[in-house]
């Protein structure tokens, strides 16, 4: 079986239409697949979920990426060590998590932008 290359980029615009939204956690807490919301979000600061600018990004095949970025302003001191994609402005469901490399230690004014890719492919 092979998915075509214009069936991905429907996926890719199938799932931004109900999973636009990034949210900011504190928790360096591995990843398991039963989690259906940040370990440990950051509600404060100007921090909060927000919805994030969509786009379609080639990485192997035309459209086959979808890229959510979002740029936060600190509106006070928190530590940034994982990001979550969701379906809803509050509440909702978490459609995937990324526990950080690094912890990123943010002050007042400092900004944030996270890019968030998931890529549609296929294995044959």
């Amino acid at each position: 079986m092979g998915i075509t290359s214009a069936a991905l980029s429907a996926f890719r615009v199938l799932i931004v239409a109900s999973f636009k939204y990034l949210e900011l956690g504190s928790s360096a807490t591995a990843f398991s697949i039963a989690q259906t919301a940040l370990i440990s979000a950051i509600t404060g600061n100007d921090l909060a979920r927000a919805a994030a600018t969509a786009s379609a990004v080639t990485t192997t095949y035309t459209g086959d990426t979808l890229r959510l970025t979002k740029t936060w302003t600190a509106g006070g001191s928190e530590t940034v060590r994982e990001v979550g994609i969701f379906n809803a402005s509050s509440d909702g469901t978490m459609g995937a998590r990324r526990v950080l490399d690094s912890a990123y230690a943010l002050v007042e004014d400092d900004e944030f932008t996270y890019q968030f890719d998931i890529i549609f492919a296929y294995k044959t």
